[in-house]
C-alpha cells in the first residue's frame, strides 16, 4: 500500500505502466479502482497514478467523521501528488465527473504542473444558464438524503441527470478486487451525496486563469450525454473558452461503459498514440 500524508489526511495512491505520468482523477465517491478497466491500455503509453480521493476508500482524514469537501484541498492533495511522482516535469491529467472539477482547479493555480487536463463532464452546475434550477435539484437531493435515505435520493439524481450513468453491478457477479471496489463505493456514496455534492456543484472555475492555459485543456463530454445535464458544463465552457468541446464514447462514466474505445481516444487526445 503506498500512502501520502497530505495536511489533514493520508493518501492512497497505486502506480503501474511507464512513461509520462497520467494522473487519474475519479469522480465523487470514486476511488484508484474504478480505472482499472482502462488501466492495461493506458499503461502502455504512460506512469498511470490512480487515487483515493481524501475521506474515500482507503484515503482516511485525520478527523474521525466525514466533514465538507473542497475543491481547493482536493486540487491541492493532487498537486502535492504531482510533486511525488513526477517532481521533475508536468504531467498529464484526466478528470471524471468531480475529479474533472479537481483537475480544472489544478490547471488554474497550478498550470507549470500540468502539461495537458482532459476533464470530462465536471459537474459545474453554477456555470448553466439554468443554474439556479440544477442547483436546487441538488439541494432537493440532499434533503431527500437526509429525509428519507440514500436509495430516494439517488433515484431523484439519477433523474436530475438524465439516466447517464449505469447502475451499478451485483458484486457477486465480479471479480474479487472489483466487488471489493463496489463495497467500497456503496459506503462513499452517502458520504459524497452529504458532503460533495452541494460543494463541487456550486463550484464555478476560473475561466480567466483557463483561458491562459487553454491550449492545455481538453474540454469532455459523452456522446450519450449529449443534450442531458452531465454533457452541458463541458459545452458552456468550451464556448466560452474558445475551444473544442470532444466527445468520447459512452455516457457520464464513459470509461467504463466503453473502456477500450475511451482509452482508445484519451490516448490519442493525450497524444500519446
Amino acid at each position: 500500500m503506498t500512502v501520502l500524508s497530505v495536511p489533514g489526511a493520508r493518501l492512497y495512491y497505486e502506480v503501474s505502466g511507464s512513461g509520462p505520468v497520467l494522473l487519474m482523477l475519479p469522480g465523487g465517491g470514486g476511488d484508484a479502482a474504478v480505472f482499472d478497466v482502462v488501466a492495461g491500455p493506458l499503461a502502455e503509453h504512460f506512469t498511470l497514478v490512480t487515487l483515493d480521493p481524501r475521506g474515500y476508500s482507503r484515503s482516511r482524514l485525520d478527523s474521525p467523521v466525514p466533514v465538507d469537501q473542497r475543491v481547493d484541498v482536493q486540487s491541492d492533495d493532487a498537486f502535492r501528488l504531482l510533486d511525488v511522482v513526477s517532481p521533475d516535469r508536468p504531467a498529464y491529467v484526466f478528470g471524471g465527473s468531480s475529479g474533472a472539477i479537481v483537475g480544472l482547479d489544478l490547471l488554474a493555480r497550478h498550470p507549470s504542473r500540468v502539461r495537458r487536463l482532459v476533464a470530462h463532464e465536471p459537474p459545474c452546475f453554477a456555470l448553466l444558464p439554468d443554474a439556479s434550477a440544477q442547483l436546487a435539484m441538488v439541494e432537493e437531493v440532499y434533503r431527500l438524503l437526509r429525509t428519507q435515505g440514500l436509495a430516494a435520493a439517488s433515484a431523484r439524481f439519477m433523474e436530475g441527470i438524465g439516466g447517464t450513468m449505469k447502475a451499478m453491478p451485483d458484486p457477486a457477479s465480479l471479480p474479487p478486487r472489483a466487488a471489493e471496489m463496489m463495497a467500497r463505493l456503496l459506503r462513499n456514496a452517502p458520504i459524497m451525496m452529504e458532503h460533495e455534492l452541494r460543494q463541487f456543484t456550486s463550484y464555478v472555475p476560473d475561466l480567466a486563469a483557463l483561458g491562459q492555459v487553454s491550449d492545455r485543456l481538453v474540454l469532455a463530454a459523452g456522446r450519450e450525454s449529449r443534450g442531458h445535464l452531465p454533457y452541458r458544463p463541458a459545452a458552456v465552457m468550451a464556448e466560452r473558452l474558445g475551444i473544442e468541446l470532444v466527445e468520447f464514447p459512452g455516457a457520464h462514466s464513459g470509461f467504463t461503459d466503453a473502456p477500450e474505445e475511451f482509452a482508445k481516444q484519451l490516448i490519442e487526445v493525450l497524444g500519446a498514440s
